[in-house]
């Protein structure tokens, strides 16, 4: 499968690291992400609503979709800081959400995808960032629905929920100390 094509040299990840309203709260905060949207991959259902995908039966995963521009974040480092920002190591669970749809899993759009994901992946078990193997699968992306607009940017518009107070805002929380310098309107490095 080609990378989906997009304007002035972006480029597109499909990533789901459990609740995709935790994931897409991270990645709108990362400098050279221009876009995440929530949705649903790695399925055989048709455009399947979000009670469907809840069942497990559908076979896909609460995934987001990521517009990034490479000159600013590597398709490389936007894994790397996936894997940290969730558990690859748990199967169909991030912490209270358990179901296939909460799977680890990259869905790649070409070859290259592939590669530096499987490569992610050997360097950071090499770390032993986690104490587990990791169990993400890595296969190739065939369809991406858009979720339901209520879930799209879904932390912002609902900061006083309580899935939002104690699930997503520690998260965020713990990755804004840890990627400071990767955050928009921080400054840049320069070497």
């Amino acid at each position: 499968m080609a990378a989906q094509a997009t304007s002035a040299g972006r480029e597109v990840a499909t990533l789901g690291g459990g609740c995709f309203w935790c994931t897409e709260a991270v990645f709108t905060e990362l400098r050279g992400v221009e876009r995440v949207v929530s949705g649903y991959a790695g399925g055989t259902t048709p455009n399947p609503s979000y009670e469907e995908v809840c069942t497990g039966r559908t076979g896909h995963a609460e995934v987001t979709q990521v517009t990034f521009d490479p000159r600013q974040i590597s398709y490389h480092d936007l894994l790397t800081i996936f894997f940290t920002v969730h558990d690859p190591t748990t199967l169909n669970r991030q912490g209270a959400d358990v179901g296939s749809q909460y799977r680890s899993i990259v869905l790649y759009h070409d070859e290259r995808q592939k590669s530096t994901a499987e490569q992610v992946i050997r360097e950071l078990e090499a770390e032993q960032l986690w104490p587990k193997k990791f169990v993400t699968q890595v296969v190739p992306l065939t369809a991406f629905y858009p979720a339901e607009e209520y879930h799209q940017d879904y932390y912002r518009r609902n900061p006083s929920g309580g899935y939002c107070q104690f699930t997503i805002a520690p998260k965020v929380a713990k990755f804004r100390k840890k990627y400071a310098d990767r955050l928009k309107g921080a400054p840049v490095a320069r070497t």
